[in-house]
């Protein structure tokens, strides 16, 4: 059954930019586009790994902005349009509860490699995560 609300994770990456263009390709339903802004941790902070700094933040969500953006540009290059959103938090439990409260019935993320483990090298650590955790199909995109 053809979804009727597709969700991509976006954050600036080649394979985010993949997963969108797929989504828009392959599915005639909604799709929104939600970047995910972390946090800095406070542990890092107090062990002076980062200095307190609000222009971080300002920074990171005008990094935000500018994905999104992106993201509207390519989905009007096919004659589409994208719902977006910019959440703060964790970004696999943003990813989840985003999905949980929006309808979201079909998940599509770019998976990236480089961490420990075969199944986090092949997919990345936030999709293995989603992959994992998600009661609605989430396809990968490499």
């Amino acid at each position: 059954m053809a979804p009727d609300h597709v969700l991509v994770p976006i954050d600036g990456s080649p394979l985010a930019d993949r997963a969108l263009v797929h989504a828009l390709e392959t599915f005639d339903c909604r799709v929104t586009v939600l970047n995910v802004v972390t946090p800095i941790d406070e542990s890092m902070i107090e062990s002076g790994v980062l200095d307190p700094n609000e222009r971080r933040h300002t920074e990171a969500r005008e990094r935000a902005a500018e994905l999104i953006e992106r993201a509207e540009t390519r989905a009007r290059e096919v004659d589409r349009t994208v719902d977006t959103a910019v959440e703060t938090g964790d970004p696999v439990e943003t990813i989840l509860a985003y999905a949980d409260a929006s309808a979201v019935d079909h998940i599509v993320m770019g998976g990236h490699g480089g961490e420990t483990g075969l199944t986090a090298r092949l997919l990345g650590t936030v999709a293995t995560n989603v992959v994992a955790r998600a009661p609605v199909t989430v396809t990968v995109v490499r």
